[in-house]
């Protein structure tokens, strides 16, 4: 290695390590442009992102009623088995939804089940706090109304 390259190796280290020092005064010196998120303090007015994908939820509407259906397309498109959508019979004789099991520990969060849906029933939560102590508590029957 000649001298020319050495010197070339340590001004070029130098002036890459001063850059970095810059941009870190520059925000020691700028508090208020600082956009890091102060998580667990900031816990109730945290909102993310519209595109964030959290666990599969299943919205009601007032009289605690859904869209689902129990055609099963979400649970064929997923890779990994994590739905179940187990169909009962009415009175009438006609398929209705019995039961919808969602396994969010083998969930990998694709939302290929939201994409397959036809009737909307069915989409990604904003929920990010997704740490259970107990492995039973990650086994969710999302098609059950208030108070039940």
């Amino acid at each position: 290695m000649t001298l020319r390259e050495r010197f070339s190796m340590v001004f070029g280290g130098a002036l890459s390590m001063f850059k970095g020092m810059a941009v870190t005064g520059h925000w020691l010196s700028h508090p208020k442009g600082i956009v890091t998120e102060q998580y667990p303090e900031n816990r109730k007015t945290l909102a993310m992102h519209p595109n964030f994908r959290g666990e599969v939820v299943m919205p009601h509407d007032a009289a605690g009623e859904h869209k689902c259906t129990g055609c099963s397309l979400c649970e064929k498109a997923c890779p990994n088995g994590s739905i179940s959508v187990l169909n009962t019979r009415n009175l009438a004789g006609k398929k209705v939804l019995g039961k919808y099991l969602y396994r969010l520990d083998s969930c990998t969060l694709c939302a290929l089940c939201v994409e397959a849906c036809p009737f909307d029933a069915i989409r990604m939560g904003q929920n990010f706090e997704l740490a259970r102590y107990d492995r039973s508590g990650f086994e969710l029957t999302l098609n059950q109304k208030e108070g039940r």
